[in-house]
């Protein structure tokens, strides 16, 4: 396949058909407009939602890990929160939910991964609004960007009010 910065993104698909969600995040904290969108999805099928987030894995020293490149146990603790926040607020809304946490510096093969691993058939991101596509490619924040354009599966970006 080949990726240009002019692709069309695949449309969102049909949110009946919906029964397995993936709620994912790059490292931002699930905002409330997510979570309500994938309990709309949720509930239109009687399906669950699996809950990912990404702790950020900085690099490497010498070409081999190294443990000072590791997410901080500050860093983990705000993921952490952020995981249980959002699967109390689907369980609360009715939606059956589990998740958990991921240490990478590659968030959106981890994401994909999740979702085929788990058979998902959406994934629900909040994400900033889209950048243009030289700094795209830097910029950490437009992950959700990266992971609508790798993959069939819809994917459902929730940007902030007021910003698109």
């Amino acid at each position: 396949m080949i990726r240009t910065p002019f692709g069309r993104p695949h449309e969102a698909g049909n949110p009946l058909e919906v029964s397995n969600v993936l709620v994912a995040s790059e490292g931002r904290r699930f905002s409330q407009e997510v979570i309500d969108l994938a309990v709309r999805l949720v509930h239109s099928q009687g399906g669950r939602a699996q809950v990912l987030t990404v702790a950020r894995l900085w690099g490497t020293g010498f070409g081999l890990p190294n443990p000072g490149l590791r997410p901080s146990r500050r860093e983990m603790a705000e993921q952490e929160e952020n995981i249980i926040w959002a699967i109390t607020q689907l369980e609360n809304a009715g939606v059956e939910a589990d998740g958990h946490i991921v240490t990478t510096r590659n968030p959106c093969r981890s994401i994909l991964s999740e979702a085929k691993r788990k058979k998902c058939d959406a994934i629900v991101m909040g994400a900033d609004p889209r950048r243009n596509w030289l700094v795209r490619s830097m910029m950490w924040s437009q992950e959700p960007y990266r992971v609508r354009g790798r993959t069939k599966v819809p994917v459902h970006l929730v940007c902030p009010a007021g910003q698109h």
